[in-house]
């Protein structure tokens, strides 16, 4: 493999999701990886190793009942921020907006924690 930065690593990551690609994020994930999706509140779910981020990523990518739209993202360093808005229905309040923090080290995905702009209201992706 070879060595990529932290910008090529998260825009390659972030068309997983906009192109409901799971095949495209086997080689981005740390075996050390750690992520947090949003959901559930307060402090939503927690997903160690490589194989448990995977999984937990693919079924968010390849889920096609909602729309990722990227908003912003913000590479700085080892860093990055990426402001999105997940659309689960065509209505002007059918969707929710959040932000993903991520942390890249080596061409790997090594922590990826993301949070919302709500509480229970909208439904996690894949259950609309």
């Amino acid at each position: 493999m070879s060595f990529r930065g932290t910008a090529e690593v998260i825009h390659t990551f972030i068309r997983a999701f906009t192109d409901h690609d799971g095949s495209l994020l086997a080689d981005l994930i740390a075996d050390d990886c750690v992520m947090e999706g949003r959901h559930p509140a307060p402090d939503g779910a927690r997903y160690e190793g490589r194989a448990a981020c995977l999984e937990f990523c693919r079924a968010l990518a390849e889920d096609r009942t909602g729309r990722f739209d990227p908003e912003s993202v913000v590479v700085t360093g080892e860093r990055a921020t990426v402001r999105w808005r997940h659309r689960f229905g065509t209505g002007p309040a059918d969707s929710v907006r959040g932000v993903t923090i991520a942390l890249v080290r080596d061409g790997l995905i090594v922590e990826c924690l993301g949070y919302g702009k709500t509480g229970d209201e909208a439904p996690p992706p894949g259950r609309s």
